[in-house]
């Protein structure tokens, strides 16, 4: 007779039900959040990674070439090509495919490499972040990076 008056109770509370359903948005919100500062960052490594590999070419082009700098920087495909004169051997690095790349035989002052991804100037040292008027054999690859409000900061790495 007892069992009868007791009812059923099978199943969930609406309570339970909204503590998980609120549990289940603040994860959703965490990853939402989450996401475009590691597709940024994601974004950042591989244009400092281009960069690199861009003077590593630069470099290996001067070393191959007894010393003679490069008189031409090229980049098509996900392929950098570096050359000179009639003289010398070209050298090629890998880049993400659609990375433009321009080259300055002198320093010309700008230091955003715009509107190329990746700016190489010879004639130039990094000062701070920014490329800056140096001895003519140094070489710097000028690139922008995202930040975290939508802008970009420049970035300078030498040889």
């Amino acid at each position: 007779m007892f069992k009868k008056l007791k009812g059923n109770r099978e199943g969930f509370t609406i309570i339970e039900v909204l503590i998980v359903l609120a549990i289940a948005g603040l994860i959703m919100l965490i990853i939402f959040l989450a996401v475009p500062a590691l597709q940024r960052n994601s974004r950042n490594t591989q244009i400092r990674n281009d960069a690199a590999n861009v003077l590593a070419a630069v470099n290996e082009f001067i070393s191959n070439n007894n010393g003679q700098p490069p008189t031409a920087i090229s980049a098509a495909s996900g392929t950098v090509t570096v050359s000179g004169g009639a003289s010398t051997s070209s050298t090629t690095a890998n880049i993400r495919g659609g990375t433009t790349v321009g080259f300055s035989s002198s320093f010309n002052g700008a230091t955003t490499p715009t509107p190329v991804d990746i700016a190489i100037r010879t004639n130039s040292v990094c000062s701070g972040n920014s490329p800056a008027s140096g001895p003519g054999r140094a070489f710097v690859a000028a690139f922008n990076i995202e930040n975290s409000s939508s802008t970009t900061t420049p970035q300078c790495i030498q040889s």
